[in-house]
């Protein structure tokens, strides 16, 4: 059952659902608006020939910090990395979804590839796998809103909630762009 507004702020206000710094004006009916922050990732295309998912690759992206005031230039067909403004954290109960903002998805930008869910127990900023579809360049100004997550209550409590010893939870905690671990 996804959580109405009324829902997300009660467990906001238990403790239960974290979404720090909260805005109160981006909680909507059904989903709760995050902002873009100002790091990012871009593929260094001119140092690899190729990706290898089971290969570790140092190296294979660099970091970009956009500094305040600043804009980051997503190219036609570009792929980039970037980051949430807010640390999200769910309950071993909860799962959150995130999803892209209509306005900007209907000038061609995509916010996320796979990685729009948010498991139960997952506790950081949410990397966002940017993608420019449209013809022309789109300028991302961190601090915008850029996605909007919703939240679905489980049927019970996971039994291993994301970041549990042994679940290979390479994510938890992150801050910043994190680039991809290699497959094992």
């Amino acid at each position: 059952m996804v959580l109405s507004d009324r829902d997300i702020k009660a467990e906001i206000a238990a403790g239960r659902i974290g979404i720090d710094p909260l805005v109160p004006e981006n909680i909507q009916p059904a989903s709760v608006d995050v902002r873009l922050g100002s790091n990012f990732r871009i593929f260094r295309n001119s140092s690899h020939a190729f990706i290898d998912p089971l290969t570790d690759q140092p190296g294979l992206t660099e970091e970009i910090e956009v500094e305040e005031g600043g804009t980051f230039i997503l190219q036609p067909g570009q792929f980039a990395l970037g980051t949430t403004f807010e640390c999200v954290s769910v309950p071993d109960d909860i799962l959150g979804k995130l999803e892209g903002k209509s306005s900007l998805g209907r000038m061609g930008l995509m916010i996320h590839s796979t990685a729009g869910y948010v498991d139960p127990g997952w506790v950081g900023e949410i990397t966002l796998e940017l993608s420019n579809v449209a013809t022309l360049p789109i300028v991302l100004h961190p601090g915008m809103r850029i996605g909007q997550m919703s939240f679905e209550r489980m049927s019970s409590p996971v039994e291993r909630p994301y970041g549990s010893e042994g679940l290979g939870s390479h994510y938890q905690g992150q801050r910043g762009a994190s680039p991809a671990h290699k497959l094992s």
